[in-house]
């Protein structure tokens, strides 16, 4: 990437829209200047610059939230970038994984993409956003803190659930098991930080072969 492509505002900034690389989840909006902008090409984490401290800083430099770029994108006039990260936690410095947590809408059921597999796109997003804030309580939280073997294990248990379930003919258990196991590969693959759109994507190439 170089940055002599990118158009820098007449305050010498750029807009730099930071995205989750798995879940596509939008994280923080914040800006950057050349130096920045080199520093998170050098360093492979991000680096933006404080209007109003007007300073660089390091994301997670103290919270140790730090955010791993996979990829950056400028827009077709180049005055606006995409970070693709992999976070190291939350992105809000609430504590929220985005901070793009509250809607205009008052009915938040707008805010999904109304498809038909549209609850596998926002289960990602709410599995990467317990990845990132780890609440108490919650299973999904339980298992990150267990590690990959546990979460291999109930996919394992899981997947056995579902045999017996087709086995026996009974659609009613079917249903339940494999949306169990569906959960549950969508934790290994966040666990694994591999998005579901690259499993789809080997999905669609075999298709078109």
């Amino acid at each position: 990437m170089s940055i002599e492509k990118i158009q820098f505002d007449q305050n010498g900034l750029v807009p730099a829209i930071v995205q989750d690389a798995a879940s596509k989840e939008v994280l923080t909006l914040a800006y950057m200047n050349k130096e920045s902008l080199q520093k998170s090409l050098e360093t492979r984490e991000t680096w933006f610059y404080s209007r109003s401290r007007q300073e660089l800083w390091h994301k997670g430099a103290t919270s140790g939230n730090t955010q791993q770029i996979v990829d950056m994108r400028y827009d077709c006039d180049s005055d606006a970038i995409v970070v693709l990260v992999v976070p190291a936690g939350p992105a809000c410095h609430k504590g929220d994984y985005s901070c793009f947590s509250d809607s205009l809408f008052e009915d938040q059921a707008v805010r999904t993409n109304p498809t038909r597999f549209a609850i596998l796109d926002e289960l990602e997003q709410v599995i990467a956003q317990r990845e990132a804030e780890m609440p108490e309580g919650a299973y999904t939280t339980y298992l990150f803190e267990k590690g990959v073997d546990k979460i291999l294990k109930k996919v394992g248990e899981e997947a056995g659930e579902v045999i017996i379930a087709a086995k026996n003919r009974d659609p009613e258990e079917l249903k339940w098991e494999v949306s169990d196991l569906l959960y549950h590969l969508l934790v290994l693959l966040r666990e694994q930080k591999l998005p579901l759109d690259d499993v789809l994507a080997v999905l669609e190439e075999r298709h078109k072969k």
